[in-house]
């Protein structure tokens, strides 16, 4: 392993009635310890991208990094702190996961850097489109960051309106590997579903 991840926990959480969604409890395990079980063993380092108060995480015993970018742009923003994150402890690839979706592939790291593109992203089948992205779980060649930071700086907050232009892959994984908490009622499905 030579990859660090970023675990994304910097939204507002406006559709859970605030707050840090990632502490929200599924079985006996808030969603962020879950997160972190997962990504752990897959990377070398793992940090945690989060904005407000850092020291409300202290109990998790990772590193916190907040958006460099003001005014809550989005994912991408999260992304970049990570990247900026990796570079300072000298990796060249980060791998990206949200704090809300507590069950995404054991094996999502491996899978991912089978590609040479700068950007390699998750998908799920789709029997429209064929793939639906979910470009909150990617593997991102951290010698991008200045160009992120660029782009962030210019207006852009979607992710693939970035990563299109960068050259990316889209790996396709099992249709619900990346089931995330999003509204109450997801949580209440999770509780169900999920073990």
């Amino acid at each position: 392993m030579t990859d660090c991840a970023v675990i994304l926990a910097g939204g507002q959480a406006n559709r859970m009635g605030g707050g840090d969604k990632g502490r929200l409890m599924l079985g006996d395990q808030s969603l962020i310890q879950r997160v972190i079980e997962r990504i752990t063993p897959q990377v070398d380092a793992v940090v945690l991208n989060a904005n407000g108060d850092i020291h409300r995480f202290d109990d998790l015993g990772l590193p916190v990094v907040a958006d460099s970018i003001e005014g809550f742009p989005g994912p991408l923003a999260g992304v970049l702190a990570g990247m900026d994150w990796a570079a300072e402890q000298g990796h060249d690839w980060l791998i990206s996961v949200a704090a809300d979706t507590p069950s995404f592939p054991r094996d999502l790291a491996e899978r991912l850097a089978g590609y040479d593109t700068p950007v390699v992203l998750a998908a799920t089948p789709d029997p429209e489109r064929g793939r639906l992205p979910q470009p909150t779980f990617g593997r991102w060649q951290v010698s991008l960051r200045h160009n992120l930071r660029a782009a962030l700086n210019d207006g852009v907050r979607k992710i693939r309106q970035w990563t299109q232009a960068q050259g990316e892959t889209l790996v396709v994984f099992n249709e619900g590997d990346f089931f995330n908490i999003n509204t109450p009622e997801d949580l209440a499905w999770a509780e169900q579903n999920l073990k």
